[in-house]
Order: structure tokens, then C-alpha cells, then sequence
């Protein structure tokens, strides 16, 4: 079987996602390019070190340089903190090297249509993290919207809900400061929201918004992993300069309406990601964390049957399942890295773009600084204005 050498920057949250779906990829989608985990990059030696052996990394290194300029390495994954995506992308994209970028893809739309061109003028092959398309529920919505069932497309209404910061005494992690993340729940949040209302129902003309931070100045943090901190020892404090909930409406190319909610402050939601489409034949409503199941209406059900059904999206007849387990053993949200790279490796073998790519990333920046826009000047901002 031929193979892909992957180099991997980043070794938290999104490191052990992605390094899980490297290592069950061959076990599930045998007929698939087989990735071979190389080599593994963090700055903390350490840490990295130790995240080697438990993902199961052939090496370590902490100079992400010398890793995109390896020559046993085909793909750069990166997934470390936004601040540092350009700048690896650039030098992988020089090198020759196909990239693997989590989202959002840049710190600023300006960034990731540099990201794009680089990628672009070295023919490499480039990816952005965007997982919940890759959910077999989800991939029925897009089956059923392109074959009509749901007419004509009338509204898409989405929520990203998580509760990981509402205490106001969480250390002021990296996901809270602007100049390493970019914004809040706003770029976190809503660029996932944003590509599936992309994926689904189709591109933004204009948008309107509003955004608040609840809680401006947090205990500096002694340590921190994935959504999880402590503070430090003593009492010293910083600012957050993020978004802590964003809010915006949209009007869609093909005329539906959109409104867009994300928020880390809604007790009690611990990771709610869900959307409703309504349409003329009828409507769906997705929840990530009942992932396995679709609610589905139709309007041409005889009058006394109406009402919302539930799917299970286990049966051979959904995306990927056949590759898992018999009907109604259902799957989870490591699942979804795993459908990522099936599509990677697929791309790369048959000499295509993966989708979604860095001009899905750039797509969604242009919606998300739109919408920071519309914040700051207080009205309607069109997305071809950026």
C-alpha cells in the first residue's frame, strides 16, 4: 500500500484527534493511501516527547522548521494555536509539502488569502479542519437538500452553545487572547457554524451582528489542556480581549435567511452545536450531541403521521458507515477526523484539492471579518465589500 509521511505540529486537543485518526485510518478505510506518523512538533520538550509515545509518533522535535523541511515528510499537519498557522503553512507550501490546517485557517482574512496563494503557486495539495461536515447525519442534510426533498431553502438557524468559561474565576487561557487567537466564540465558534450554513444552503451576500465580552479581566492560568485550566499561584490577573458570545444574521445568495448564535457563557450546554433548516417540502434539525441522529420532517406525509422522525444515521445507506459497525451502533466525534483524512488521503492519490480546502478557510473568514465589521460600524455589511 502506498503511503503518506505525515509531520505533525500541535500535540493537545486537536493533536490527539488527529493523531487518532491517523492511526485507525487503515484498520477502517483499508483502501485508502495509509498515513505513517513521522514525526511529532510542540515547543515544550517534555510535553511533545510524551505525546509521542502515547499517540504513537516515530519521532519528536520541537523546531517546526526543520520538520516542514524534512524530506521524509509528504503532508504538514497543523494544529496548534492560530497565530502560528500562517506562518508553518507558508514554509510547508515553500517546501512542497501537501498541509493539514485546523480552523479558523488565519488570525485575519488578509492572512488567509496569503495562505491560499502560497498553497495555491506550490500546487500542493491543502485542507482545512472543518470535522462536522464529515458527520454521516450531517452529509444526509446536504443529500437531501441537493435532491430537492426540501424544496426551496428558507432559513438556516444555527447554534454553537458551550459553558467552559461562564465561572468568571477561569484562567485567562490562550483561547482568550486576541493576539494568539484571533477572536472568541466568534472564530472558534461560528466559523463551524458558518461552513456548515456554506456546506449546506450556500454562500452569504450580507450580515449584521453584535458581540459582547461578559467577563473582561481573568486569573492568569498556571496550566492549561484542551478546554481545561488552573490557575496560577498567585493572585495576578490579565485582560480578555475576545468576543465572549457572538451573534449574527445573514441573507443567503439563493434568498434564505440565517441567524447565527455562538456563546461559551450557556450553562448546562456543554458543546451544542445544531442547526435547523426549514424549507418548502419540509425541515431538519441537527444536534452534535446526539450526532448520530437527524430529526426530519416532510410536509407530504399523510396529515395524521406529520410530525418531526427521527433518523438514525448508522445504516449502510449513510456516509461511511459501512466501514463501521452493524446498524444502530452508533459512533463519535473522533469518528469525524477520521471521515477528514479518508477524504485527504483520497484527495492526494487521485491528485485532486480536498474539500473542504483553504478556500473554504478564506470563504469563512471573509463571513466572519464581515461580521466584525458589521459590529464595529453598526450596520449591514456585504461580504464583497472585504
Amino acid at each position: 500500500m502506498k503511503q503518506v509521511n505525515v509531520g505533525m505540529v500541535g500535540y493537545k486537543f486537536m493533536g490527539k484527534a488527529h493523531s487518532h485518526a491517523y492511526r485507525d485510518l487503515s484498520m477502517f478505510f483499508p483502501q485508502t493511501l495509509k498515513p505513517v506518523m513521522k514525526a511529532i512538533c510542540g515547543r515544550d520538550r517534555a510535553g511533545v516527547e510524551k505525546a509521542a509515545a502515547q499517540f504513537g509518533w516515530e519521532s519528536w522535535t520541537t523546531d517546526w522548521r526543520e520538520l516542514a523541511t524534512r524530506d521524509d515528510i509528504d503532508l504538514i499537519d497543523i494544529n496548534g494555536p492560530s497565530d502560528v498557522h500562517k506562518q508553518i503553512a507558508l514554509a510547508a507550501a515553500q517546501a512542497g509539502k501537501h498541509i493539514f490546517c485546523e480552523k479558523p485557517l488565519a488570525l485575519s482574512l488578509e492572512d488567509a488569502r496569503e495562505m491560499l496563494a502560497a498553497a495555491e503557486a506550490a500546487g500542493v495539495k491543502h485542507m482545512i479542519g472543518f470535522n462536522y461536515r464529515f458527520s454521516p447525519a450531517v452529509r444526509l442534510v446536504r443529500k437531501l437538500i441537493e435532491e430537492g426533498r426540501l424544496g426551496k431553502i428558507y432559513h438556516f438557524r444555527g447554534q454553537y452553545l458551550q459553558d467552559w468559561i461562564a465561572d468568571p474565576e477561569f484562567p485567562l487561557v490562550w483561547r482568550l487572547q486576541k493576539e494568539i487567537a484571533g477572536s472568541g466564540a466568534h472564530g472558534d465558534l461560528n466559523a463551524h457554524l458558518i461552513d456548515l450554513a456554506r456546506y449546506l444552503v450556500g454562500e452569504m451576500t450580507e450580515v449584521v451582528g453584535m458581540s459582547e465580552t461578559f467577563v473582561r479581566e481573568r486569573p492568569l492560568p498556571g496550566s492549561a489542556a484542551g478546554l481545561s485550566a488552573k490557575g496560577g499561584a498567585d493572585s495576578a490577573r490579565g485582560p480578555v480581549t475576545v468576543d465572549d458570545a457572538t451573534l449574527f444574521l445573514a441573507r443567503f445568495e439563493g434568498g434564505a435567511l440565517g441567524s447565527f448564535e455562538a456563546t461559551r457563557f450557556a450553562p448546562g450546554h456543554r458543546s451544542t452545536n445544531a442547526f435547523e433548516i426549514n424549507g418548502s417540502r419540509g425541515s431538519v434539525k441537527f444536534d452534535f450531541e446526539r450526532m448520530n441522529e437527524l430529526q426530519v420532517y416532510f410536509t407530504d406525509d399523510a396529515a395524521d403521521v406529520q410530525g418531526f422522525r427521527r433518523v438514525l444515521a448508522t445504516d449502510p445507506a449513510h456516509a461511511y458507515s459501512e466501514a463501521w459497525w452493524p446498524p444502530g451502533h452508533t459512533i463519535g466525534y473522533e469518528h469525524t477526523f477520521i471521515h477528514e483524512v479518508v477524504e485527504l488521503m483520497e484527495a492526494i492519490e487521485n491528485d485532486r484539492q480536498p474539500v473542504p480546502n483553504f478556500m473554504d478557510g478564506v470563504k469563512c473568514q471573509e463571513v466572519l471579518e464581515a461580521v466584525d465589521r458589521s459590529i464595529e460600524e453598526r450596520r449591514w455589511v456585504r461580504i464583497d465589500e472585504l
